[in-house]
């Protein structure tokens, strides 16, 4: 079995670093006969790519592929075309593996491979939430960290024949989000199976909360709620309006957390700065949801509205 693991990236080289450093830690043994990890540069304008030029020496394993910014759709598809391997694997550019990484993933799939007598599935690993940069593997699984989602390319791996007949990702999805599930609601109506691999952990880093990033977190939930549409376009269905909350249900929901919007970035703002004063980022990210979800559910309902679709 020859892996290859597709990475976009834009503009995360510290990160990256440690992404790239503990994939060439990786077991090689059956069944892995070789792999590659294909770094797609999403047209970062930081350090990345003279980095990854003067350092190539320490990465034997990794090939750099370079594009205009055009997003991690287009950068997997990329990816996948320049990847020499029979399976891919996906992983985010911010995400730390342990060593055993690829061979669970491996492991997993040839032996779901030899149980159903075909290869119409796919393993889905760990991913456990950190905003730990000098040690991130040291984080602890927490609750909040279990994910429901079907194909989140943070962690996957897929035989590259089942993953062409899907038509890979759609380069519509130029913003934030959805790209994945997309592709995944393709997958399942293929006969593509999940295969849960939680011994492929992977350690997925993200800075603390500051007050400095509520901008930036607002602009997203935009650019969700535009993508979320892309996706319900293609896929019309009571299913795809749970995925992306484009429901009532999801409307009144986070209406009554947020006591109608009283609950805001900027009421809630006092109580933020003093966590994060005391330690406790994570705990504010989560209050900080409540109202990050009604903003991305109205602005859903809003572009729905405009292109005749609520």
């Amino acid at each position: 079995m020859f892996l290859s693991v597709v990475i976009p990236t834009y503009n995360r080289l510290p990160i990256l670093e440690k992404c790239l450093r503990a994939l060439e830690r990786q077991q090689l043994e059956a069944p892995i006969s070789a792999y590659e990890v294909v770094v797609v540069d999403d047209g970062s304008t930081d350090d990345t790519v003279p980095w990854l030029l003067r350092n190539s020496a320490s990465f034997p394993h990794v090939r750099l592929v370079q594009q205009d910014h055009g997003g991690p759709a287009e950068g997997r598809n990329r990816g996948v075309d320049h990847a020499r391997g029979d399976v891919i694997v996906f992983i985010d550019s911010d995400l730390v593996v342990t060593d055993s990484f690829l061979i669970e993933h491996a492991r997993r799939l040839a032996s779901t491979w030899q149980q159903r007598g075909d290869r119409l599935c796919f393993t889905y690993g760990a991913v456990i939430n950190t905003a730990d940069f000098d040690d991130p593997t040291s984080e602890p699984h927490k609750l909040s960290d279990l994910s429901w989602a079907y194909f989140a390319t943070g962690n996957v791996a897929i035989d590259r024949q089942v993953l062409e007949r899907s038509g890979l990702f759609d380069t519509r999805f130029r913003l934030y989000g959805w790209e994945d599930l997309e592709l995944g609601e393709r997958l399942r109506r293929m006969g593509v199976v999940l295969v849960r691999c939680p011994e492929a952990v992977g350690y997925h880093w993200h800075p603390p909360l500051s007050l400095e990033q509520v901008p930036r977190l607002i602009a997203v939930e935009g650019e969700r709620a535009k993508m979320g549409l892309v996706f319900y376009r293609k896929h019309p269905t009571r299913r795809v309006r749970f995925i992306i909350q484009f429901t009532l249900l999801h409307r009144l929901l986070w209406e009554l957390l947020t006591l109608g919007g009283l609950l805001n970035e900027r009421s809630l703002r006092p109580l933020l700065a003093w966590l994060i004063r005391r330690g406790q980022p994570g705990l504010a990210m989560e209050l900080l949801r409540l109202p990050l979800n009604r903003i991305g559910v109205r602005a859903l309902y809003r572009e729905a509205r405009a292109e005749g679709l609520a």
